[in-house]
């Protein structure tokens, strides 16, 4: 087989390089091209000799290519991949800093609440920008494979304002399904047998099985808490699992930013994370650890260099769902997975307009969902609080609509249990007008904003959050994984 893959944003260096090797994997797409395009030439040079070495080492007629012509490596493309970033750390800062001035504290804020929606409204108009090229340069019917966030906003403009053939992918899934299958003493997680089904980062477990057997919540719940790791890492995942008798596919640390219960007292929120890593609830816990990363690859890049020579391992072809994809829509080898798509009557109780997360198969006629699926009430009813605010982004996104954008910020539901609504006026003002080189739709706002912000007398704080922790340096990286590697 001989196509092309376009991977946008591919500066993402490890990701890429997962995305590429897993890929890779299949036998048949040895004699595939893959167009690797960022805004960095830094970043492009530094995956383009990683994947070039890759493809060496396993004496392969791969062609790697790296432009930052966007348009040109979107031409002929049958796949387009985006992992994208607009505004990289530096605006990703914002989303977490400014929010804190207003009380809001923020484990990720990549999703929904106030950096989510803003994250957003950057990242959508340079989705329709990507849309507008894969309709006129592409391959007729290319597909866009989105593992860009926010999820549900970008997948949702790409679909009905791009009128592209898009499909949004996560792993969140896969890594709740790791954990329970562990919990539950499964030798391999092939033994778990699950449907997952919600929106993007509020997916539920509705229905489990190990074995053939169906595991009922209150065998789950005890589970859970006799393990030793996860009864201490996912307490207010287990918390939510007792009262709504389901297990969220989402880290610790996500889903108390999705829910108005366990984040909105700073007195409290240190009882329901972990801060064993970033991932279970730390404050602004994965900008920290982006800006690490990001620290360590640029001074570590000859060891990651050095690794891209060993050969290519089958064995371990990661979950990420877009190897997978490209593999069954090629050879007719059935994929089963959950995949984010239009509603339309996939979910009986959340709107058709919303872009939902379910299960669905793969082959050669293409991705195909399951439908008729109903969420339990109480998980439906916190999806479509995200939906409504997601919906309202959106529009906000295409219009250029300060005041929308506003409302939409009011009504996410952590916001609105922390924040008034004149924090939430000046909160979002300040965030626009930060973030302005970014946000081209609201150049017309911006003037107002600033006058708006001179004369305000809300009272904001300076605050780090209430489990904040500082970027290590590179020493201390350094330390810390000698002291793992003796210790284990």
């Amino acid at each position: 087989m001989s196509f092309k893959i376009a991977i946008i944003g591919a500066g993402s260096v490890g990701f890429t390089k997962k995305l590429f090797t897993d890929i890779l994997c299949v036998p048949e797409f040895r004699d595939i091209e893959f167009a690797l395009t960022d805004l960095s030439e830094h970043n492009l040079g530094m995956i383009k000799a990683i994947l070039d070495k890759v493809v060496e080492a396993n004496g392969l007629p791969t062609r790697v290519t790296a432009t930052t012509d966007r348009r040109k490596a979107l031409e002929g493309a049958r796949y387009i991949i985006s992992c994208v970033r607009v505004g990289g750390l530096e605006a990703y800062a914002d989303d977490i800093r400014i929010p804190l001035k207003y009380g809001i504290d923020q484990c990720v804020g990549d999703t929904i609440c106030a950096g989510g929606i803003l994250y957003g409204q950057r990242n959508i108009p340079v989705i329709l920008d990507f849309c507008k090229d894969i309709r006129e340069v592409a391959a007729t019917g290319a597909k866009f494979l989105n593992y860009a966030n926010p999820m549900a906003m970008n997948t949702w403009a790409a679909i009905e304002y791009g009128k592209v053939d898009t499909v949004g992918l996560c792993h969140g899934v896969q890594h709740g399904a790791e954990q329970i299958a562990e919990v539950l003493g499964a030798k391999s997680r092939h033994e778990l047998d699950y449907v997952c089904s919600g929106i993007n980062h509020q997916t539920w477990f509705i229905d489990l099985r190990l074995n053939g057997r169906k595991i009922a919540k209150d065998e789950l719940v005890e589970a859970f808490e006799a393990h030793p790791i996860y009864s201490q890492q996912e307490k207010l995942r287990i918390d939510v699992l007792k009262r709504f008798g389901v297990y969220s596919t989402e880290s610790n640390g996500h889903l108390s930013e999705y829910l108005p219960w366990y984040r909105k007292r700073p007195d409290e929120i240190t009882r329901w994370i972990d801060m064993s890593d970033w991932i279970h609830g730390e404050t602004g816990g994965y900008l920290r650890y982006s800006t690490e990363t990001r620290n360590w690859f640029e001074t570590e890049y000859p060891q990651f260099l050095e690794a891209a020579s060993k050969p290519i391992d089958p064995a371990k072809r990661s979950n990420e769902h877009a190897s997978h994809i490209l593999e069954a829509l090629e050879t007719n080898r059935v994929y089963r997975g959950h995949f984010n798509v239009r509603n339309d009557g996939l979910i009986t109780n959340l709107p058709q307009d919303a872009i939902v997360e379910s299960p669905g198969f793969v082959d050669r006629f293409g991705i195909n969902m399951a439908a008729g699926i109903t969420l339990p009430e109480a998980c439906a009813a916190t999806c479509m609080s995200s939906i409504n605010v997601q919906r309202m982004s959106v529009h906000a996104a295409i219009s250029g609509d300060i005041d929308l954008l506003k409302l939409a910020v009011l009504h996410d539901p952590l916001v609105g249990a922390v924040s008034t609504p004149e924090e939430v006026w000046q909160m979002v003002d300040e965030m626009v007008v930060a973030q302005a080189q970014w946000l081209p739709q609201y150049a017309h706002a911006v003037p107002a904003a600033k006058e708006r912000l001179s004369k305000s007398a809300v009272k904001t704080r300076e605050w780090a959050g209430a489990a904040r922790r500082n970027v290590r340096s590179i020493e201390e990286l350094r330390a810390e994984k000698a002291a793992l590697k003796q210790a284990g």
